[in-house]
């Protein structure tokens, strides 16, 4: 018998009645297929490590689909960084991005000489899929999109002179199975005759809303820039001295300056407002939107993101009673690595200015 495969469920942090009854009507529909086991946990990123959400995630072996209110690359490392790893099972329930800034990313594929922690990591057996809550309201395309995954993952047997071989896994989309996306189905899971609903498995557990970085290993290079800007002891490094976030409760409740100093932009605050720092991939490196709050008095966001981050961080030692440090402290290796600029007119002007000294 094929094992089933694991649909979770991660509910949101709110009880906004909108994305209830999208959580409890997509859970409705894949409770008739026998294919699928649907497990619902509290919101991902409140879970504690030790609790019984993330135990039992961690006892799901085989091929898993988790569905989130947060960006596919935020629900990903969440994951990883208790220890919950699997293969990049690529969707397509994603964002549609625009012309620019499907250009950018392809910037960004461009070959890269650097080592990234997780190449450093052993291949899993298994794949994860990522689905964001936030991409559409119709509960067709997410059951859909789940149908095509489980497709996708049921092995096709060959008959070969006498044998049966099972083709290797392939996450190539073919155009038969982006035309199944596209059209809303009503369909059970592939192969599979109707059946009676089973029950899910709910997890329950007590926790607030919590503030910490996510580490993106696909992008970090271990550089260690965020543990000598932090000074809140957040950042450790494990036995063979590779960052982690050692103490997530230490961090600073609204305050993401550690992600806007990553050169490589692989720290993710999952709550955060601004698409960069949540782990949105369409969204040039260190961009920021246009943010129309500003129209009603918002402070606008210094333009120099090292500014903003020593300020956040400065205003956070303060409210914990410390001193603010300024640029002193964690800052300067970061600036010693950007090249010179070339001295002009302007810079003349102003040590001679300075030479006055008036």
């Amino acid at each position: 018998m094929a094992k089933k495969l694991t649909v979770v469920l991660s509910q949101g942090q709110s009880q906004n009645p909108a994305k209830r009854n999208l959580e409890e009507e997509i859970v409705a529909r894949l409770l008739f297929h026998p294919g699928v086991e649907v497990t619902i946990i509290p919101h991902l990123y409140d879970l504690k490590s030790d609790g019984p959400g993330m135990l039992c995630l961690e006892g799901i072996s085989g091929h898993m689909v988790i569905l989130s209110w947060m960006f596919e690359r935020a629900a990903r490392w969440t994951l990883d960084r208790n220890n919950i790893h699997g293969k990049v099972g690529t969707s397509l329930l994603t964002y549609e991005a625009d012309e620019d800034e499907l250009d950018e990313l392809e910037d960004d594929d461009a070959p890269d000489e650097k080592e990234r922690v997780v190449d450093s990591r052993p291949a899993s057996n298994r794949y994860i899929y990522c689905l964001d809550l936030r991409v559409t309201d119709k509960v067709d395309e997410y059951v859909a999109e789940i149908e095509r995954i489980a497709a996708e993952l049921t092995p096709q047997v060959v008959q070969l002179g006498g044998l049966s071989l099972d083709p290797p896994k392939t996450n190539v989309v073919t155009p038969e199975q982006q035309q199944r996306h596209d059209q809303p189905t009503n369909d059970t899971y592939v192969g599979a005759p109707a059946a009676a609903p089973h029950e899910p498995i709910r997890i329950q557990e007590t926790s607030g809303r919590r503030w910490y970085p996510v580490i993106d290993y696909s992008r970090c290079t271990n550089c260690m820039e965020c543990i000598d800007f932090c000074l809140f002891g957040v950042y450790g490094v494990d036995g063979i001295d590779t960052i982690l976030v050692e103490q997530p409760d230490n961090c600073r409740k609204g305050c993401p300056a550690c992600s806007r100093v990553c050169p490589e932009n692989a720290i993710i605050f999952p709550q955060h407002k601004t698409p960069t720092i949540a782990g949105s991939d369409l969204v040039a490196d260190g961009g920021l939107k246009i943010d129309l709050s500003q129209l009603f008095g918002k402070p606008a966001e210094d333009p120099n993101a090292v500014d903003t981050a020593v300020r956040e961080r400065d205003e956070q030692l303060m409210l914990a009673g410390r001193d603010a440090v300024g640029s002193s402290v964690g800052v300067p290796k970061r600036q010693a690595d950007k090249p010179a600029e070339a001295r002009d007119e302007l810079d003349d002007l102003i040590d001679a200015v300075d030479e006055l000294d008036i």
